[in-house]
């Protein structure tokens, strides 16, 4: 038998973080892939963590875990995917530590990823943008950090982690105003702000009055940094706020995402270059950013509007059978 916790503290000790250095993100990823495994398995099998061995993980625990992912907690594929992905890393090192387990371990790795549907991004029109913008009251201290938190972010397409992640002095607001951020992969940028950004956020950082400069640029009350989850919840707030006088956005799930595919919307159809909106953005490649051809109608209809039509007639198809009749209204 071969205890699992000194295999999965050597995991994230030697491997991740020593051999790899990986960033904080994908080491907070991973440890809540194997708290919900674990706290899976207790509920499970009343086993304290602690006491579970290898062999306590295989194949079939595993499986029963991500369709848990799925029914229960009703995680998506990509959720369910990045959660195998962690488990996998785990096995491959326990390959070499432990390889008496060869044909568990193989089992495991062998339980393939899901395919997952490619669905055409969320974005606001300009109109709805304008809309949301305009929804913080910005007589409150509150109503101008969103305010200028909203308007950042809709015109850098920064990701949420980049937004709260910035302090004060990663704004630069003289001569080439421009704000700097450390993005996914560890990829550095700057990112230019125009002439209202620049106004907006001067604004804010009057209001703001930080003690440091490594202090956060959007912050609570109190000076700590903003989480994930209080930014979903700031942008829910004012969607609803916007959606009083915007009708269309009442039918939208807007998101700190929805945010950032309407900024590379905005650059596409003012006609910058894909590569130049990838670089933009923080992709890794350009094929990533096709993503905004897809979505964009405007770009497929004046491609359409060059196309000849057929000059074939209309007809409808007829079955020559009764029996193909029957299979055509099933």
């Amino acid at each position: 038998m071969t205890a699992l916790a000194p295999i999965l503290e050597a995991f994230f000790t030697d491997r991740l973080m020593t051999q790899q250095g990986v960033s904080p993100h994908t080491i907070a990823s991973y440890r809540d892939t194997f708290k919900l495994l674990l706290g899976y398995l207790h509920s499970r099998t009343g086993t304290l963590p602690t006491d579970l061995d290898l062999t306590d993980l295989d194949a079939t625990v595993i499986a029963e875990f991500l369709q848990h992912l799925e029914t229960v907690r009703h995680n998506t594929i990509s959720s369910r995917n990045t959660r195998l992905a962690a488990i996998h890393s785990l096995f491959r090192y326990a390959s070499l530590h432990s390889p008496e387990h060869a044909n568990l371990i193989s089992r495991v790795l062998a339980i393939q990823t899901k395919r997952t549907t490619t669905t055409i991004v969320n974005f606001l029109s300009r109109a709805e943008l304008d809309a949301l913008l305009a929804a913080p009251d910005r007589s409150t201290w509150h109503g101008r950090r969103d305010h200028a938190l909203l308007v950042l972010d809709a015109q850098t397409g920064l990701r949420v982690s980049e937004i709260i992640g910035l302090t004060i002095e990663d704004v630069h607001l003289g001569t080439g105003a421009h704000v700097y951020c450390r993005g996914k992969g560890r990829k550095d940028r700057c990112t230019p702000l125009t002439t209202h950004t620049k106004q907006i956020l001067t604004s804010w950082l009057d209001h703001r009055r930080p003690a440091a400069g490594t202090a956060p640029l959007f912050c609570t009350r109190t000076g700590a940094t903003l989480s994930h989850d209080a930014v979903e919840q700031l942008i829910k707030k004012h969607t609803a706020t916007a959606a009083k006088t915007c009708i269309t956005l009442q039918d939208k799930k807007i998101t700190p995402h929805t945010l950032r595919h309407s900024a590379a919307m905005e650059l596409l159809h003012s006609g910058v270059d894909i590569t130049v909106i990838a670089l933009w953005l923080g992709h890794e490649s350009p094929t990533t950013t096709r993503i905004y051809l897809h979505a964009d109608m405007a770009i497929k209809e004046k491609a359409l509007a060059r196309t000849a039509t057929p000059t074939t007639t209309p007809d409808r198809y007829q079955a020559p059978d009764t029996l193909l009749a029957f299979l055509d209204q099933l």
